[in-house]
């Protein structure tokens, strides 16, 4: 399946936003997607929920623009890579792989923050 079919359905899924004041926010004010996602189904399921697109254009522009805020998430995964039971997926329950992904994910917070 490729990644722009499984858009909307990501966006459906996003839970409330926490914030330090006031009630908390139900979706995020702005998605930033490299040209894979520059499809008009992309656009109208961010568009009917009122979220702000930085989607670069196929034949446009470069991804290279949208490259500091891509490098977050590709930096996170790339942490979470290091762990083989999670690069290798032994279990068969998704319930169990999302056990191990919590558990890399603190001991990756932990790291970081014992530096």
């Amino acid at each position: 399946m490729h990644d722009s079919q499984a858009f909307e359905p990501l966006v459906q899924g996003i839970p409330k936003i926490r914030s330090r004041r006031g009630p908390r926010r139900r979706k995020p004010a702005k998605v930033h997607a490299d040209k894979a996602y520059d499809i008009p189904d992309c656009h109208r399921a961010l568009r009917e929920r009122h979220i702000g697109d930085r989607i670069a254009r196929r034949g446009i522009e470069s991804s290279a623009r949208l490259g500091r805020h891509r490098w977050v998430i590709e930096r996170t995964i790339a942490w979470l890579g290091g762990y083989r039971r999670l690069t290798i997926r032994y279990e068969r329950h998704g319930h169990l792989f999302a056990a191990f992904l919590a558990l890399a994910a603190a001991l990756t917070c932990y790291k970081k923050l014992a530096n």
